[in-house]
């Protein structure tokens, strides 16, 4: 980070969103370069995947 940004906290959803880059193994990329030196397809994957996972905990919840 740099000295004007304050660390983010972890989030559920930060989490989630750094595991699924890593997975997608866009992780150095991310830590390179930051979330805003991806594509916009790669963002958008990582979203897409995020909105999956949410919905997948939604329905175990529910049950």
């Amino acid at each position: 980070m740099t000295k004007n940004q304050p660390e983010k906290e972890f989030t559920p959803d930060l989490m989630m969103k750094y595991e699924i880059a890593e997975e997608l193994g866009l992780i150095d990329k991310v830590k390179k370069l930051g979330w805003g030196g991806l594509t916009a397809k790669e963002t958008g994957r990582i979203g897409g995947l995020m909105t999956v996972r949410k919905k997948q905990l939604k329905k175990v919840a529910e049950e």
